[in-house]
C-alpha cells in the first residue's frame, strides 16, 4: 500500500482518492523517423511510441501548429522533439519552407525551446545531449558565457532558452541572429499553461515580435506548445501565439501508475504540519517534495523539518530568487538522491526532471486545478505508485475544495485565462518592434486589430515617429530593456548583504515595498535577514544577518475610482459591473508578529509612495432599500468580509492565484452612490480573472455565499474572511451579516 498506515489513519485526512494505473496505447514510429534518431532512442530505451506522441509528432512534422496538452511524465518531450531531430539531424521537414538566407551557411534548419524556468531548459538540455546525436544543441541564458551566446547564436541547430532571454538578447539584436532566424523551423513553447494573465500577456507578445522578425528572414515556423492536460490547449496555443489554426492532442495514452491522494483538514497552522509530514516521510525513506504558496513558507517549512529528521542535511528548500549556483546544487541534489525532502515553491512544479520522487505535498492550493495535478504529476516517476497529500489552508478556498472533493478529482481542469491585447503590455512591446524593424499597418498581422490605436498613442507620447515607410523608435535607449515579462513594475528589486555587497535574493518590484521596507524580516535559505535601508529608485535592498523573533506583516490603504464600466448586467436585485478602474494604494506601516505565536508585538509607521495602478475590476453595488435587514453598524463589516471570502474563492472559477487579484468595498462609493464591492485584477491593464469572475458572478459568488453559511467558527476566521493580505488588519469584519448581504443580493 502506497499510503502508510499512520497517514491512512489520520483523523486529519477527510477524503482519499485512488487512481489506478492505465496500461498505455503504443504506436510505431513514423515513416519519415531515421534510423539514426531510432537508435539514439532506443538506447534511451524507447522502442515505441505512446499513440499521442506518434500523433503530435506528425502532425508537426507535415506543418500544423501542435498543441499536445497530456498528464505529467506522459513523454511530451519525445512528441515534440521528433520533428525537431528531423530537421537538425537529417535535414527533414514534411511542409514548404522559404530560404531568403541559404542553408549552406553552414546551420542547416534550425529550432528554439522556450521554457519559463532556466532549470527546465537545462533538463531539456540534458535530454538533448543524452541522444548522442549529431544536432548542435546549446542553452542560452542568464547564466550563458560568453562563448556559449556566440555558439548559440552562429552554430547550434538547437536553442534551448526561456522568453525572457529571446525579448533581452536575440530580438533586439536580431541582425546578430539571422543565422537563426532565418531557419527557423520549430518554436516549442513547454509548460504553455504557465503562460497565462500578464506574464503570458508579455509572452504572447515575443512571440508575435519573434515571429515578425523570423517571416522577414523567409522562416514561418511552426509551434509546438507542451503542457500539462489543460482545457482549451489549442486555442491557449492561437492566442498565445497568434495562430490561427492547431491541432489539438490532449488524450494521453500512457502508461502512468496508480496514484493515492490524501486531502488533509489541519488541526493547526498547516505549515507546521507540512513540515511534520515532510520529516515524517523523508525518514520512512521516501524523497519528498512539499509545495508552499510563498518564498517565506518554503524556508520555514525546510528549517521546521530539519528539525525534526535524523538527516537534516537531507532537507533544503528551493524557491525563485536564488541565485545560479545555488539552484544548479539543488538540483544536482535531488537528481543524485542526496537531498530526499525539499520545501518548495511552484519554481520546482516544473524543472528539472526527477526521476523516484515517491511522495508531493502540496501546503495550500495552487490555484488551479492544472497546477495541483502538475505537482502531484512530479511523484511516480520511475513508474512506482505515487502519494499526494493537500494540506489545506486556513483560506476559503482551500476550505470550500475540502468540503467539495469532486471539485478536484471529478471536473475538468480550468482554461487558461490569458489576454493579449492588454495595452498596458502590448504598446511597450509595439515600441520594441519598431526598434527592431519599422512598424506598418500591415503588422496587424502579427499583433492584432489594436496596433493602429497603439500606434496613435506612443506617437503622441513622443516613443514613436511616423515616416513614409512606417513608425520608428525615436529615443536612443533600447526599448526592449523597459519591460520585464516576469513584472508588470519594472526590473525586480535586489537584496543585497550590506557587509560584503552580495547580493543574496531578488524581489518583484510590485511586492517590494511590502516584503523589503526597512525594519522587514527577509528569509533566503533558511537564513533570516532584516532590512535596514530600501530605495526604490534604485531598485536595492540593504539587509543584515538577524534572528529577532518575529516576523514582519504591511499595513496598507487602498482606494479605488471607477473610470469606465465596459459591461454590466442585473445581478438579482443588484447591479454587476465590469470596466476599468484606477487603484491608488500605499504601504504605511507593517507589524511585528511572533514567529512561534503570530501575536502581535506592536505597528511600526512606513513612509513610502502613494502606488496608482489602472487595470480591471468586477463589482457589485446594492441599492439602499436592500440593505433594511442588516443594522447599519454591520454594514462596512459586510461588504468587507463578502469581499474577502469572494476573493479566496475566486480562483476556484478563474485560474489566479489569489495574490493575482485584490479588492475593496465600501458601503457608499463616490462613483456608484451605493454599498460597492470590488474584485480587481492586480497588474496594469488587467489580466483577464477580473472578467472571468463577472462571466462566472453567479456560481462565484454563489460559493461565496455558501463558504460563509457553512464556516464552523462563529465570527470569522481565515477559512472564511480573514484575509493575510488585508491592509486594514482584517477591521472591520462581519461574517454573518455578510453572508444576509449575498443571501439579499442572490436569493431576492
Amino acid at each position: 500500500m502506497v499510503v502508510p498506515e499512520w497517514l491512512a489513519s489520520d483523523e486529519r485526512v477527510r477524503h482519499h482518492y485512488h487512481r489506478p494505473a492505465a496500461p498505455g496505447l503504443t504506436a510505431d514510429f513514423p515513416e519519415w523517423v531515421s534510423g539514426t534518431v531510432r537508435e539514439a532512442l532506443g538506447r534511451l530505451g524507447v522502442e515505441r511510441l505512446w499513440a499521442h506522441q506518434a500523433s503530435a509528432a506528425d502532425a508537426a512534422f507535415h506543418g500544423s501548429h501542435v498543441a499536445l496538452a497530456t498528464g505529467t511524465a506522459s513523454g511530451k518531450t519525445i512528441g515534440y522533439l521528433l520533428p525537431v531531430l528531423a530537421a537538425a539531424v537529417d535535414g527533414r521537414v514534411g511542409f514548404a519552407v522559404r530560404e531568403r538566407v541559404p542553408l549552406e551557411l553552414g546551420r542547416g534548419h534550425s529550432a528554439l525551446y522556450l521554457a519559463p524556468t532556466k532549470a527546465l531548459a537545462h533538463d531539456q538540455l540534458r535530454v538533448v545531449t543524452a541522444l548522442d546525436l549529431t544536432a548542435k544543441v546549446s542553452a542560452l541564458d542568464g547564466d550563458s558565457d560568453l562563448a556559449e551566446r556566440r555558439f548559440a547564436r552562429d552554430f547550434a541547430q538547437v536553442v534551448l532558452t526561456n522568453p525572457d532571454m529571446v525579448h533581452r538578447s536575440v530580438l533586439p539584436r536580431h541582425q546578430q541572429w539571422i543565422r537563426l532566424l532565418s531557419t527557423l523551423r520549430y518554436v516549442v513553447v513547454d509548460e504553455a499553461h504557465r503562460y497565462r494573465g500578464v506574464f503570458g500577456a508579455h509572452v504572447s507578445a515575443v512571440l508575435r515580435r519573434l515571429r515578425r522578425l523570423a517571416h522577414h528572414y523567409g522562416a514561418d515556423p511552426v509551434f509546438i506548445s507542451a503542457s500539462a492536460t489543460v482545457s482549451g490547449a489549442g486555442e491557449l496555443l492561437q492566442r498565445l501565439a497568434g495562430v490561427e489554426e492547431t491541432v489539438e492532442v490532449a488524450t494521453d495514452t500512457s502508461t502512468r501508475p496508480a496514484l493515492d491522494y490524501l486531502l488533509w483538514r489541519p488541526a493547526g497552522d498547516p505549515h507546521h504540519e507540512a513540515a511534520d509530514l515532510l520529516a515524517r516521510l523523508v525518514d520512512d525513506g521516501r524523497q519528498t517534495l512539499a509545495f508552499t504558496t510563498s518564498r517565506v513558507q518554503a524556508e520555514l517549512v525546510a528549517l521546521q523539518a530539519q528539525r525534526r529528521v535524523a538527516r537534516p542535511s537531507a532537507v533544503a528548500s528551493y524557491r525563485g530568487g536564488y541565485l545560479a549556483e545555488d539552484r544548479r546544487e539543488l538540483e544536482a541534489g535531488l537528481q543524485s538522491g542526496r537531498l530526499t525532502g525539499v520545501a518548495c515553491t511552484n519554481a520546482l512544479e516544473l524543472g528539472v526532471d526527477i526521476s523516484g520522487v515517491d511522495a508531493v505535498i502540496s501546503c495550500g492550493f495552487p490555484g488551479t486545478i492544472a497546477a495541483l495535478w502538475q505537482q502531484a504529476g512530479r511523484a511516480g516517476r520511475a513508474g512506482r505508485d505515487a502519494l499526494g497529500v493537500l494540506i489545506a489552508r486556513p483560506d476559503p478556498l482551500d476550505a470550500y475544495l475540502c468540503e467539495h472533493p469532486e471539485l478536484i478529482f471529478d471536473r475538468p481542469v480550468e482554461r487558461t485565462v490569458l489576454h493579449p491585447e492588454n495595452p498596458h503590455v502590448l504598446a511597450p512591446h509595439i515600441a520594441a518592434a519598431a526598434q527592431e524593424l519599422p512598424v506598418t499597418t500591415a503588422d496587424t498581422r502579427w499583433f492584432g486589430a489594436t496596433l493602429p490605436a497603439l500606434l496613435d498613442g506612443l506617437t503622441s507620447a513622443g516613443h514613436l515617429r511616423r515616416r513614409a515607410s512606417g513608425w520608428y523608435w525615436t529615443r536612443a535607449d533600447r526599448a526592449a530593456d523597459s519591460i520585464d515579462l516576469r513584472s508588470a513594475g519594472g526590473r525586480s528589486v535586489e537584496v543585497v548583504d550590506e557587509a560584503t555587497g552580495r547580493v543574496i535574493g531578488q524581489v518583484d518590484p510590485a511586492a517590494a515595498d511590502r516584503t523589503v521596507h526597512d525594519g522587514a524580516v527577509y528569509l533566503h535559505q533558511g537564513a533570516q535577514w532584516r532590512i535596514v535601508g530600501y530605495d526604490p529608485p534604485s531598485h536595492a535592498a540593504l539587509a543584515v544577518p538577524d534572528r529577532p523573533g518575529y516576523f514582519t506583516q504591511p499595513q496598507s490603504t487602498a482606494e479605488v475610482r471607477v473610470i469606465a464600466e465596459l459591461r454590466g448586467r442585473p445581478l438579482g436585485a443588484a447591479r454587476l459591473s465590469f470596466g476599468s478602474v484606477e487603484l491608488t494604494s500605499q504601504v504605511t506601516g507593517f507589524l511585528r508578529r511572533d514567529e512561534a505565536s503570530g501575536k502581535v508585538w506592536d505597528s511600526s509607521p512606513l513612509d513610502l509612495p502613494r502606488r496608482v495602478l489602472r487595470t480591471r475590476s468586477v463589482w457589485f453595488t446594492v441599492p439602499d432599500d436592500l440593505l433594511a435587514g442588516i443594522p447599519p453598524r454591520d454594514l462596512a463589516g459586510a461588504a468587507h468580509a463578502a469581499e474577502h471570502c469572494a476573493i479566496g474563492l475566486l480562483p476556484a472559477f478563474a485560474p489566479c492565484d489569489r495574490w493575482d487579484i485584490g479588492g475593496l468595498s465600501t458601503t457608499l462609493h463616490p462613483d456608484t452612490g451605493e454599498l460597492t464591492v470590488f474584485v480587481h485584477d492586480g497588474h496594469p491593464g488587467g489580466s483577464g480573472f477580473a472578467e472571468r469572475g463577472y462571466d462566472l458572478a453567479e456560481p462565484w459568488l454563489g460559493a461565496t455565499l455558501e463558504r460563509l453559511r457553512t464556516c464552523e467558527c462563529v465570527a470569522g476566521c481565515p477559512a472564511c474572511v480573514v484575509s493575510p493580505k488585508c491592509g486594514n488588519g482584517n477591521q472591520p469584519l462581519a461574517k454573518d451579516a455578510a453572508a444576509a448581504l449575498l443571501a439579499l443580493v442572490l436569493e431576492p
